[in-house]
């Protein structure tokens, strides 16, 4: 089994106090000052939300929004002295600036570096793309099905013969939206329960670009829309319909459901992460797909030297809300899957972490990352499914994290350099093939405005398919955990399609019984020989070098193995 730290770790400094860490003596009492500014607030466990409400005004702030489930409050107040106000009060477990707003730096910000990872074949100068491999023939699925070479690795193929998928069966895509007119995610798309918990942040106050500027009136996208792209593709892998055109997804008729929390510009702050949490297990949600972090935190730390008080309350206040909100869904009946993680590390021996926090971008500073009191949300978290990442020949991704600490399955999630001095190596095709909305691949200069694919897009390997009723769909190839996380969230929702119950109000199943049949019925696959494997032949350095540990039957590069779509549905019944 996989074997998470206890987050009780995490709180070796106390909460109570704890998560604001800047409170002033009891003899000065704190003045308000400065610009309007948005916080979140925590309410102490047992506390009403209406108290910790109370509390809120009683500091001189106002709420703006509340998740009543896990007893999270956004509110706006002066910028300086609300913190130590209203954590003052007995109603209150901790308060923290929402989200810090700065001038944009230069440097890329962490989206754009995440791009570097999950889109590498842009930014490698002529790599070889239109590489054919062997076992590619049709299987009389979707046109397109013969590229996706990780539907034969989960045995999808075959599975869809058992069990195609139950469309009572809802799968919440937690990502940056998805595009619901897409011919191959329109015929699964569940409307009516989707929802988008995000507002637009079109710049920042000095004016430097974050999502751009408000596709829609009210800075709010539609919940059939996606401005960046990644939860499209995290969509179609999951559930893309077997309709004759495009391709299919792992659970081809299951229903999609868009539980947007993610920007325009990739980043996921803690209220939306918090709201999509919980709303899905308010709205009879069974499987919910988590590629993501909770920004600005790689890490999220509760008493590391290098950040300042504010910043480790900040943290603090993550750990807690999110881990309620995880709490919430479990106990709701959502089975949790989310990606290790694309920083190339043993989660259970962490590298240092350069890279937080990334929001504004110019304040990251170096971290050493304890173990025991450093978690990375919502991976880290309670009741969560994490999976690494393997490419076409099995072989560990580069990027992908790794370790026996944190690790559940793997799962195909594309390695651009795999197959390193063949023709194949640095193949797009190397990479995972899903639906790419129209709107984004013109944006990137992948389409042009009458709906050709560009040179560009041509040298990326972007593809076009028509529908029978002439809607035309696109589809790009990426890489990362977050595919990894997706096949395996496919194979969930076809447990729960084929041994799930009717429950109050629709239909499901338990998750921890959904985790016993994904990972019992996973294929092992041993520790490479030698255990050790880095990277240096295909352009990494020592940072990326990886030891593998544990059994054939449960090791950090694996877990307990690749996820089975076939074996999942064909015999998963004794692993109930």
């Amino acid at each position: 089994m996989r074997r998470p730290r206890l987050l009780a770790a995490a709180f070796a400094v106390p909460l109570i106090g704890g998560l604001v860490g800047v409170a002033a003596p009891a003899t000065a009492q704190p003045r308000l000052s400065g610009p309007s500014t948005e916080f979140t607030v925590l309410a102490e466990p047992g506390s009403g939300l209406a108290d910790a409400a109370q509390a809120v005004r009683d500091a001189g702030g106002t709420v703006v929004r509340t998740n009543d489930a896990v007893g999270l409050l956004t509110a706006t107040a002066p910028a300086n002295g609300f913190t130590e106000l209203v954590s003052a009060d007995a109603a209150v477990l901790g308060a923290a600036e929402a989200r810090p707003i700065g001038e944009a730096p230069e440097q890329r910000s962490a989206a754009a570096r995440e791009d570097l990872v999950e889109k590498e074949n842009r930014y490698v100068p002529g790599a070889p793309s239109g590489v054919k491999r062997p076992g590619s023939e049709p299987v009389g699925m979707d046109p397109l099905d013969d590229q996706l070479w990780g539907l034969k690795s989960t045995r999808s193929d075959m599975a869809r013969t058992v069990q195609p998928g139950d469309e009572r069966v809802k799968v919440g895509v937690i990502d940056t939206g998805v595009d619901g007119s897409h011919p191959d995610i329109a015929p699964n798309f569940d409307h009516a329960t989707s929802r988008n918990f995000v507002r637009d942040i079109p710049t920042d106050p000095a004016g430097n670009e974050v999502d751009g500027p408000c596709e829609f009136r009210g800075c709010v996208d539609p919940v059939d829309h996606d401005d960046n792209g990644h939860g499209t593709h995290v969509a179609g892998t999951i559930a893309a319909a077997a309709n004759g055109t495009g391709i299919s997804g792992v659970a081809p008729n299951v229903s999609l459901v868009n539980l947007r929390a993610g920007h325009d510009a990739g980043y996921f702050f803690l209220q939306s992460v918090v709201d999509a949490i919980t709303y899905a297990g308010d709205a009879g949600i069974d499987v919910v797909n988590m590629s993501f972090y909770v920004d600005p935190w790689l890490y999220n730390c509760a008493d590391n030297a290098a950040d300042s008080p504010e910043q480790r309350a900040a943290q603090q206040l993550t750990i807690e809300a999110v881990s309620r909100a995880l709490n919430y869904a479990h106990r709701k009946g959502v089975t949790q899957v989310a990606a290790l993680g694309n920083q190339h590390t043993d989660l259970g021996a962490p590298q240092p972490d350069a890279s937080s926090p990334n929001y504004p971008a110019d304040n990251a500073h170096e971290r050493d990352i304890d173990n025991e009191s450093c978690l990375s949300m919502p991976t880290e978290g309670p009741h969560t499914i994490s999976v690494s990442a393997f490419g076409p020949s099995q072989a560990k991704a580069d990027y992908s994290n790794y370790g026996e600490e944190q690790i559940s399955v793997s799962a195909p999630g594309g390695y651009f350099r795999d197959y390193f001095g063949s023709d194949w190596y640095q193949a797009n095709e190397n990479l995972i093939l899903s639906a790419y909305p129209r709107n984004v691949a013109v944006a990137e200069g992948n389409v042009d405005a009458e709906g050709n694919i560009t040179p560009q897009g041509e040298e990326l390997g972007v593809q076009q398919a028509t529908a029978a009723d002439g809607t035309v769909g696109y589809y790009q190839f990426l890489q990362g955990t977050s595919m990894a996380a997706l096949h395996a969230a496919g194979v969930a929702a076809l447990i729960v399609s084929e041994y799930g119950t009717p429950r109050l109000g629709g239909f499901g199943m338990n998750p921890k019984r959904v985790e016993r049949v994904l990972l019992g019925s996973a294929a092992p696959i041993p520790c490479p020989v030698p255990n050790t494997v880095d990277y240096l032949d295909e352009g990494r350095d020592e940072s990326f070098t990886a030891t593998c540990t544990g059994t054939p039957e449960f090791n950090g590069f694996y877990g307990h193995g690749a996820v089975d779509a076939y074996s999942a549905v064909k015999g998963g019944a004794r692993h109930l």
